[in-house]
């Protein structure tokens, strides 16, 4: 049985200013939206936030960036966020842009306790600038560093009590790299059911990597809406 907490307040008490925290989601998609307004609460700061995208100026991650609470963001690009980009231009911010799907190895590899990698993508670009290249059979590679995280908060549709997780389909997106690449893991769940009443076949996230649960509701905001004229 993983601890069950009663409030997202109780859920990231252990977060301190300076910690580096992994949050999931892809643009506003299965970002744990209770826990971050939590964190925004808490009020810590100087934190280092490995995400692939820093949300809307006014929802997710946007929400720390408002209040100046994330020292250096680890993502792949800026997105819809102008308040991201007004940070960035001022340099009021540390960025280190990474591109997406070595983003994402970054992340897998931290959880699997690769400490680096080579890839091609980032050759002759400012991504490889400091960085070890090498080659192999002719073509160039760059070495890449594995991520990890004192936090990794995520998102989910189902747990279990035991602390198994399923994910709805495009929401899974960076959450199960990222429940394995935290030291603790807090998932932010729609629905907890008794442990043995989900389909082993359909689990994503086994409980190994979970140390947290926490029951909520979320809004899952559209972050551009398009409508017909």
């Amino acid at each position: 049985m993983k601890p069950i907490y009663n409030s997202a307040k109780e859920a990231v008490a252990g977060v301190q200013d300076g910690m580096t925290l992994m949050v999931g989601g892809f643009g506003l998609v299965g970002i744990p939206e209770q826990l971050i307004l939590a964190l925004v609460d808490k009020g810590v700061k100087d934190l280092t936030v490995i995400s692939n995208n820093c949300g809307v100026d006014d929802w997710g991650l946007g929400l720390l960036l408002k209040n100046k609470q994330i020292k250096k963001m680890i993502g792949s690009y800026v997105g819809e966020n102008k308040e991201f980009e007004r940070q960035v231009i001022s340099g009021e911010i540390e960025v280190e842009l990474t591109p997406q799907g070595t983003l994402a190895e970054k992340i897998r590899a931290g959880g699997a306790g690769i400490p680096a990698f080579f890839t091609p993508a980032g050759v002759g670009t400012t991504v490889a600038e400091g960085k070890e290249v090498r080659v192999y059979d002719g073509k160039e590679y760059v070495l890449e560093e594995a991520l990890r995280a004192d936090y990794s908060f995520i998102r989910a549709a189902q747990a279990d009590k035991f602390g198994n997780l399923i994910y709805n389909m495009t929401a899974q997106n960076f959450n199960p790299m990222m429940a394995a690449a935290g030291k603790i893991t807090i998932a932010e769940v729609e629905e907890i059911v008794e442990t043995g009443d989900l389909n082993p076949a359909q689990i994503h996230t086994p409980s190994i990597y979970v140390q947290g649960l926490f029951q909520a509701e979320q809004e899952k905001r559209i972050e551009r809406l398009t409508t017909r004229s």
